[in-house]
């Protein structure tokens, strides 16, 4: 069951604990206003402290940064019809350091780290009677906070680099910070996530809290990224990808998580029950935990069920309701990411992409006319009832135009990517390279659908954050063995994905997959044997991969393979903009699979440090001058 959780409000700072026993419709909240830091040397003021320190993995799935700085500006999303934000696709100069995502992605991770620093100060010296009254209980709680420490400098190293390194709490007000190198500071998240998987229990009762497995799997991240700098200077050392491999295989064969066996499972929101089943899944190795208490959950909602939506509220037959989500509309895949699919045989694309939307509205329901009656008798007559199909999108290719006369004639929408008009001509029906009014219909990731708010106008979601799954660990360990060279080896771990992500004997496909994709009507049999990955796919230029132009060898289309297959398994996950800046292919894949982010320049790996930061800091006691603030800077800004 989903875990209850604490908040406490700490004099001039809330801190949200997490995580402490049964149900995820449960809270247990004590408000407590006059508390001062002297409570952090109390056994249960630390016990709180470190409930607290998971708060700002939330940040991450709190506000519209979530899709911004994560998977905008990338080959596989690209901005709808509703253009908030949309410069951190197109890469305008509007990305700057004085944008308030930069600073808030920035001030979120260091007041996490600080809650950090303060518990793992004072813990050791604590004379606990009960929670932290041995040695095995001190380190526990060291172990959680050392993992928390390591993964927000990691989410600040991805995206900012050079960083201040602090190690220390600062209960006071400090100024004189100076930006540690890249090496240094992947050292530091070494080291406390080594310490972390050392510490830590394999099992948790109180679900979201760190486990060794957790730890284990962002040591084989952490190296795999530190490993695959070639031009960057992360530190990297000849053992990064053995490392990345070791601790990658510790999870998958440490016997205490498992793939779920329907990709769909991990993403379910049939029932209530069957959503915190999804939410507490053995494949979840850490999340981020959000409530379903209407009082909280307005302040520390999961918002990013709002931006992946089309415009649905505007057709016949439909309103605006909880299933269906907030049309904001922000968030749409690009060409790659439709087509990087073998959408006939891997259940992932249809398990992951809403098509087909249901009339819910009976007051608009549209009604055929003399011009497209199938019959005379049905002039006037509703075209659908309540519950039936309203609209549909169909992810189609040039080679198989929708023709115009067949949307005409059907009894709901159908908007169709690729349109036969009336001229016989093959024209873009949704497009994400076409015009902005084209981008309100597409087809609609639904790994972050929320029916279980409070009301349809509800912003603040309840489902949990999820941050690393098994899924995302056999393809750490695939991608560091290829990097070893050994491909064989890549290929096993990339064939437990692909055959969990096959089309079961006797299960039944979507009706597009005989419409649209070529499969057969009524064919129930197992489709992993068409969906097997071999050396093929990467030692030529394999056209179903979509690899951008220039790639010259075996390990560079390898390198690409796995990016083609993190979309497949981790479409719209929140991991893209990171792994295309840690595998130094960012400005390639975006140029050529983003017609959008064409703008992109080098220096766009890394975000601009916040101008809040520098007109803040001082040196020697006086503040930066324009120059020494520009030093502080990443090139480019």
């Amino acid at each position: 069951m989903k875990a209850t959780r604490i908040f406490r409000a700490v004099g001039a700072v809330a801190l949200l604990g997490l995580g402490l026993s049964s149900c995820k419709d449960f809270l247990k909240e004590e408000l407590v206003s006059t508390l001062t830091n002297d409570y952090f040397s109390t056994e249960q003021g630390l016990e709180d402290l470190v409930k607290s320190s998971y708060e700002q993995t939330r940040y991450k799935f709190a506000n519209e940064h979530s899709y911004a700085m994560f998977n905008f500006g990338v080959d596989e999303l690209t901005y709808a019809d509703q253009i908030n934000y949309y410069w951190w696709d197109i890469y305008d100069s509007r990305l700057n350091s004085s944008d308030g995502f930069v600073d808030g992605v920035w001030t979120a991770d260091y007041d996490g780290i600080n809650r950090c620093n303060i518990g793992i100060s004072r813990i050791p010296g604590i004379n606990g009677t009960t929670t932290l009254r041995t040695q095995a209980q001190k380190d526990q709680r060291l172990a959680e906070l050392r993992f928390l420490r390591a993964y927000y400098y990691f989410q600040l190293v991805q995206q900012y680099g050079a960083i201040p390194l602090v190690l220390q709490p600062s209960e006071t007000v400090q100024l004189e910070y100076t930006r540690a190198a890249v090496p240094d500071v992947y050292r530091v998240i070494i080291s406390d996530l080594r310490y972390a998987a050392a510490n830590l229990a394999p099992t948790t009762s109180d679900f979201g809290r760190a486990t060794q497995g957790a730890a284990q799997h962002y040591l084989a991240k952490v190296y795999l990224t530190r490993g695959s700098a070639v031009a960057d200077v992360r530190g990297q050392q000849a053992t990064d990808i053995d490392s990345a491999a070791y601790y990658s295989e510790q999870v998958i064969n440490g016997g205490r998580y498992a793939l779920e066996t329907d990709y769909a499972k991990l993403f379910d929101i049939s029932s209530y029950a069957n959503s915190v089943a999804s939410q507490t899944s053995r494949e979840i190795i850490f999340s981020s935990q959000f409530l379903n208490v209407p009082a909280l959950a307005g302040r520390f909602g999961n918002r990013v069920h709002s931006y992946f939506t089309l415009q649905y509220d505007n057709e016949p037959g439909m309103a605006r309701d909880l299933l269906n989500d907030r049309p904001f509309r922000r968030v749409m895949p690009t060409n790659y990411a439709m087509d990087i699919f073998d959408r006939r045989n891997d259940s992932r694309f249809y398990k992951s992409l809403k098509t087909a939307w249901i009339a819910n509205n009976g007051g608009n329901l549209p009604k055929w006319t003399a011009a497209n009656a199938p019959t005379p008798a049905q002039v006037g007559q509703n075209k659908f009832a309540v519950g039936d199909t309203a609209f549909a999108v169909v992810v189609n290719t040039p080679q198989n135009p929708v023709p115009q006369a067949t949307i005409n004639a059907s009894r709901y929408g159908i908007f169709a990517r690729y349109v036969r008009n009336a001229a016989g001509t093959v024209v873009p029906g949704y497009d994400p390279t076409g015009a902005v009014g084209l981008r309100n219909k597409f087809p609609q990731i639904g790994k972050y659908t929320d029916p279980f708010r409070t009301s349809a106008a509800d912003e603040a979601g309840t489902r949990d954050g999820i941050l690393a799954r098994l899924g995302e660990t056999y393809l750490i360990a695939a991608e560091a063995y290829g990097r070893k060279g050994d491909y064989a080896k890549a290929l096993q771990y990339v064939n437990v994905v692909r055959q969990r992500a096959a089309y079961r004997a006797g299960e039944v496909r979507p009706n597009a997959n005989y419409r649209y994709e070529g499969g057969t009507r009524g064919d129930v049999s197992s489709t992993y044997p068409a969906l097997t990955a071999t050396q093929a796919s990467f030692t030529t230029n394999d056209p179903k991969e979509l690899y951008p132009s220039g790639l010259g060898s075996t390990a560079e289309r390898f390198i690409h393979f796995m990016l083609n297959e993190r979309t497949r398994e981790l479409l719209g996950e929140l991991h893209r903009w990171e792994d295309l800046a840690r595998t130094e292919t960012l400005v390639i894949r975006a140029k050529a699979l983003n017609p959008d982010a064409a703008a992109i320049q080098a220096f766009h790996k890394l975000r601009p440090i916040p101008q809040t930061h520098l007109e803040r800091i001082t040196r020697n006691g006086q503040p930066l001058t324009a120059a020494e603030r520009q030093a502080e800077q990443n090139p480019g800004y």
